[in-house]
C-alpha cells in the first residue's frame, strides 16, 4: 500500500503519525514537507473532499492568525487560497492511501486508513 504523509517534522502528532506508517507492513510512505512543498490549491480541494471535510475543518489556528484573518467563519474558496499562499494555515498530518484521506489528529486516526 502507498500512503503520502503531509508531514511538519517540528509537530509532536505528525512524528507519531509518521511512525505509525513507517512501522505498518507492506506500506510505501512518501513524505511531503509541507511547509517547503506546499500542495496546490487544486490538491488541498481533493485532499478535504475525499476526506469528507470542510476545508475550514483542515485549518490551523493555533500558532497561526487564521481566526485574527477571519478565515474560521471564510467560505472554502478563501480557506482553500491561504492555505495554498500560506501552507503555516495547514493543520497537519494529512494523510491518504487508496483507503482514503484523515486528518490525524489524533494520530491513530491513521489507522483507518491502514
Amino acid at each position: 500500500m502507498k500512503a503520502t504523509i503531509w508531514h511538519n517534522p517540528k509537530c509532536g502528532t505528525s512524528r507519531k503519525t509518521l511512525a505509525i506508517l513507517e512501522e505498518a507492513p507492506n506500506v510505501d510512505v512518501t513524505i511531503v514537507e509541507y511547509l517547503k512543498e506546499p500542495p496546490t490549491r487544486e490538491k488541498l480541494a481533493q485532499l478535504y473532499a475525499d476526506a469528507g471535510m470542510e476545508p475550514a475543518a483542515g485549518l490551523r489556528i493555533r500558532g497561526t492568525d487564521a481566526k485574527e484573518r477571519g478565515l474560521t467563519e471564510a467560505d472554502a474558496d478563501t480557506v482553500l487560497d491561504a492555505m495554498a499562499a500560506e501552507p503555516a494555515l495547514i493543520e497537519r498530518p494529512l494523510v491518504e492511501t487508496d483507503k482514503g484521506v484523515a486528518l490525524c489528529r489524533p494520530q491513530d486516526n491513521v489507522l483507518k486508513l491502514l
